[in-house]
C-alpha cells in the first residue's frame, strides 16, 4: 500500500510537467532547431514522464538515426509497445519486487523457520546462527567484484541484478532440499509413549545404552549434517542478493534527479522491509500445515499446531519463492545499462562529497590497478568511515534480532511459532516499512543537507536506545516437572536406598538428570521420546511416560488419564477435564502487549535512520565512487556486524539452555536441540546486546557529524542551487525528448 500510494501521488504531480515537456518538444521540432529562449521546465520528473507516444517516438528516432539505443527488451527483441516500461518508475517497480523477494526469503521465511528446523533436524542455536551468517558471508565475498565491475563504465547493472535474482531462486530451492532428502518426520519413536508399569520386565529408565531401538533412532534422527546444506543455500542467497542493494541502489540514483532520489530509494527500501513482514506472516501460516501433509493426516496422529512436537510445513515457502525469483528475473534482464535522460540528470547534480573543492578533479577509477587508490581515497574520508561503523553496529543488532527475536518471543511468552511469526509481521510492517519510507520522505520534505542528515540519524538512534528496555520484560518459565518445578514430594527408590526427590530445594536442572521420580520410577521411560504434555496442574511433563500416565485416548488431540505424577485437586473431575493433553500450557504472564508496544517504537526509530544513513553515505563521497563506496560500506557492515551477529546471539542463547534433547550420537547426551531456555537470562542477554549496540551507534554517528567538513567551495548557492536542482535548461529537455 505504501508503494502504491506514493506512486499515485507522484503520478498526479506530473500532469502539468509532462504536458509542458511534450509541447516544448513539438514546438522545437517544428522550428527545426533545439535552441532558443524557452521557459524552464522542472527536470525532477523528466525520468517519470508517462511513456505513451513520447517513448515510442523516441525509440523510432533512435533506430532511424542509428544512435546508441537505450531501449527495453531482450537482445534484438525490443518491440515498441514494450518501451513504456523503459522508465525509472517501472525500473523501480521491478527492483522493488526483487528487494521484497530478498526480504521475504532471507529475513522472513528463514527467520520464521529457525526454531522449526532446530527441532526437526536436532540443531543448536549456534548452528542455526552459522546458517543465518552464511548470507552475509557470501555477500562479503561478492561485494567487491560485484560493485567494482558493476560500477565500471558500460557495465549493465540490471543484467547483473537479474542473474543475482536467479541465484537467489536456486538458493531457495536448495534450502528446501533437506525435507526431501531425509526420511519422513516422526513425532515420537513409539506408538504409545505411556507408562508401562504393569510389565514386570520394565524397571529401569531407557537411554542410548539401554534402548534396543537406539541404533534405528540414531539413524533416523542424527540429521545435523543438514546444517551444511542450509549453509550452502544461504551462501547462494547472499551471492544473489549482493547486487540488489549496491548496483540496484546506484542504478536508481543514477536515473532519477537528486531531489527524487531519496523518495525512490525510500520506496525501494520500504519494499525491502515489507518483504520480511510478509515472510513472517505467510511463513507463520504455512507452519499451521503439517510438514508431511502429503503422506500423513496429522489429525489421525492426534497432533495440532499447539503441540510441542508439531513440525509445520517450513519448506513450502522456499519452493514457491524459487519459482517467483526465476520469473522476476525476466523483466529485469530487459533494462538497458542506463535509462534515457540519465546523462542530463547526472550533469545537474552537485557533489556534497567530504571536503570537496567544487572543481571537477575526480578520477574514474575504472582500471583494476587503480583499485587501491580508490580504496585509499575512501578510507581517508572520516565521515564515511564513521558511517560504516555505525552501520556495522546497527547491522549487528538488526541481524541478530531478525534471526532470534521470534525465538525469544516464543519462549518468553510461551506462545506457538505461528503466533510468534504473526506478531513479528505485525510489528515489522508498520514500524520497519513505515520507518524506512518516512526517513526518506523527511529528507526530501525538509531538504536536508549531508550534515543535517547525519544529525537526524544521531537523534533517531539515541531515542531508539532508550526503548531497548523492552527486553527487560521477562516472564517466568512455565513449570516443567523435574526442571523448573518439582514432582510430588515422594521418595525415589534406588538400588542403594531411598533418596528424597532430586528436584527438592532446587530451581533448575541441567541436561535433564532430574526427570526421574518415584511416580515414574517403574515406567521404563526413555528420554529419547520427547513428547511434552500439559497436566491438569498446569505443569509440563517431558512425556506421558514421565508423567506416569497409563492410558491414552485419541480425538482431535491426545488426552491421558491415570497419571501418577500429576497432582489433582479434590474438586478435579476426570470425566469433565482430562488429566493431561499433548498441548502447550498457557502462561499467566501479561507482559506481551507491553513488549509488543515498546518493541514497535524501538523498531520504528531504528528504521527511521536507515534511509538517512544511506543518503548520507552517498552524499559524503564523490559521485563516481558511489557504487564502490556502497560495496566497501557493506563489507564493513557484514564483517563487523551482520556476519558475527547471528553466531553471537546463537551462542548466548545456547548458554541460557537448561534442558537439552538427548540423542544417541557419538557425544551422547546434549547434542540435540535445546528444549527449555532460562527466560530470565535470555532476557538479560538480549537487552545487553541491544543496549551496547545502540550506544556504539550513537557514538559513531556523533563522530561522523563531528568530523564532517562541508564542501569548501560551492558552485551553487542559495536560490541558484534550488533552481538548478528543480529546473533544467530547455535545451536539455528538448534533447531528451528528441532522442
Amino acid at each position: 500500500m505504501a508503494f502504491e500510494d506514493a506512486t499515485h501521488q507522484l503520478n498526479n504531480s506530473l500532469s502539468f510537467t509532462n504536458q509542458s515537456a511534450i509541447g516544448v518538444s513539438a514546438k522545437t521540432k517544428q522550428n527545426g532547431t533545439n535552441r532558443g529562449i524557452l521557459p524552464q521546465i522542472d527536470s525532477n520528473f523528466i525520468e517519470m514522464s508517462k511513456p505513451s507516444e513520447l517513448n515510442v517516438s523516441r525509440a523510432l528516432n533512435a533506430r532511424n538515426n542509428k544512435e546508441t539505443v537505450k531501449m527495453f527488451g531482450w537482445g534484438k527483441f525490443q518491440p515498441t509497445f514494450l518501451q513504456r516500461f523503459c522508465t525509472a518508475k517501472w525500473a523501480l517497480f521491478w527492483l522493488c519486487w526483487g528487494g521484497a523477494m530478498q526480504g521475504l526469503i532471507v529475513n522472513g521465511f528463514i527467520n520464521v523457520v529457525i526454531t522449526t528446523i532446530e527441532r526437526r533436524f536436532g540443531l543448536r542455536s549456534r548452528q542455526t546462527g552459522l546458517v543465518a551468517s552464511g548470507y552475509d558471508i557470501a555477500s562479503f565475498v561478492c561485494l567487491v567484484p560485484v560493485t567494482y565491475f558493476g560500477g565500471r563504465v558500460g557495465a549493465s547493472k540490471p543484467k547483473i541484478v537479474a542473474w543475482g535474482v536467479i541465484l537467489m531462486g536456486i538458493g531457495s530451492l536448495t534450502f528446501a532440499l533437506p525435507h526431501f532428502l531425509v526420511s519422513s518426520y516422526r513425532a515420537t519413536m513409539s506408538e504409545s509413549n505411556v507408562c508401562q508399569s504393569g510389565d514386570a520386565n520394565v524397571t529401569t529408565y531407557e537411554s542410548c545404552s539401554h534402548n534396543s531401538h537406539s541404533d534405528s533412532f540414531a539413524e533416523q534422527e542424527n540429521l545435523s549434517w543438514t546444517v551444511w546444506l542450509f549453509f550452502l543455500a544461504q551462501l547462494l542467497h547472499g551471492a544473489g542478493a549482493s547486487p540488489l542493494f549496491t548496483l540496484g541502489v546506484t542504478y536508481i540514483d543514477e536515473n532519477v534527479s537528486k531531489k527524487m532520489s531519496s523518495v525512490y530509494l525510500g520506496i525501494y527500501y520500504t519494499m525491502a522491509i515489507i518483504g520480511p513482514a510478509v515472510g513472517y506472516v505467510l511463513g507463520g501460516q504455512l507452519l499451521l500445515i503439517y510438514t508431511e501433509f502429503m503422506t500423513v493426516d496429522a489429525s489421525e496422529l492426534g497432533f495440532t499446531s499447539s503441540s510441542k512436537v508439531w513440525i509445520g510445513a517450513w519448506w513450502i515457502g522456499f519452493v514457491f519463492a524459487a519459482v517467483a525469483c526465476i520469473l522476476l528475473s525476466i523483466p529485469i534482464f530487459g533494462y538497458p545499462p542506463s535509462l534515457p535522460g540519465a546523462e542530463q540528470l547526472q550533469q545537474q547534480k552537485v557533489s556534497e562529497a567530504y571536503n570537496a573543492d567544487g572543481k571537477n578533479t575526480e578520477q574514474s577509477f575504472t582500471k583494476i590497478k587503480e583499485l587501491p587508490y580508490a580504496l585509499i581515497s575512501l578510507l581517508k574520508n572520516p565521515t564515511f568511515s564513521f558511517l560504516n561503523l555505525a552501520g556495522a553496529t546497527e547491522g549487528l543488532v538488526i541481524a541478530g534480532f531478525a534471526a532470534f527475536l521470534p525465538k525469544q518471543i516464543e519462549n518468553q511468552f510461551s506462545i506457538s511459532p505461528v503466533w510468534s511469526a504473526l506478531l513479528m509481521g505485525l510489528i515489522t510492517v508498520p514500524a520497519g516499512g513505515g520507518g524506512t519510507f518516512l526517513g526518506g520522505y523527511l529528507i526530501k520534505k525538509w531538504n536536508l543537507n549531508c550534515a543535517q542528515i547525519i544529525k537526524m540519524c544521531l537523534i533517531m538512534t539515541l531515542i531508539s536506545a532508550c526503548f531497548t528496555s523492552c527486553f527487560l520484560l521477562s516472564c517466568p518459565n512455565l513449570g516443567f516437572a523435574g526442571v523448573t518445578a518439582k514432582y510430588q514430594a515422594t521418595k525415589l527408590k534406588t538400588g542403594i536406598g531411598e533418596l528424597t526427590n532430586q528436584t527438592d530445594g532446587i530451581e533448575f536442572s541441567y541436561l535433564g538428570t532430574e526427570l526421574k521420580s518415584a511416580c515414574n520410577m517403574e515406567c521404563g521411560c526413555s528420554k529419547l521420546n520427547y513428547e511434552p504434555i500439559c497436566g491438569a496442574d498446569g505443569i509440563l511433563y517431558y512425556s506421558p511416560c514421565f508423567a506416569g500416565c497409563q492410558a491414552e485416548y485419541m480425538s482431535n488431540i491426545k488426552t491421558y488419564s491415570n497419571c501418577s505424577c500429576i497432582e489433582k485437586t479434590t474438586s478435579f473431575n476426570a470425566n469433565l477435564v482430562p488429566e493431561a493433553t499433548n498441548t502447550m500450557c498457557e502462561s499467566t504472564c501479561q507482559y506481551l502487549p507491553y513488549f509488543v508496544g515498546l518493541c514497535f517504537v524501538l523498531m520504528l526509530f531504528t528504521f527511521l535512520s536507515t534511509m538517512p544513513a544511506l543518503s548520507a553515505t552517498l552524499r559524503c563521497v564523490h559521485d563516481d565512487q558511489r557504487s564502490f563506496a556502497l560495496g566497501i560500506q557493506w563489507i564493513k557492515v557484514r564483517l563487523l556486524g551482520t556476519i558475527p551477529a547471528p553466531m553471537i546471539f546463537g551462542t548466548l542463547i545456547d548458554d541460557t539452555c537448561i534442558l537439552w534433547q538427548e540423542t544417541c550420537d557419538q557425544e551422547g547426551v546434549g547434542v540435540g536441540a535445546c528444549l527449555i531456555y532460562d527466560n530470565n537470562n535470555m532476557s538479560r542477554y538480549m537487552w545487553l546486546l541491544a543496549l551496547v549496540g545502540k550506544t556504539l551507534s550513537v557514538t559513531f554517528f556523533f563522530g561522523a557529524l563531528w568530523f564532517y567538513i562541508p564542501p569548501k567551495q560551492s558552485t551553487i548557492n542559495g536560490e541558484n542551487a534550488q533552481a538548478v536542482n528543480n529546473s533544467a535548461d530547455i535545451t536539455t529537455v528538448a534533447t531528451v525528448e528528441a532522442e
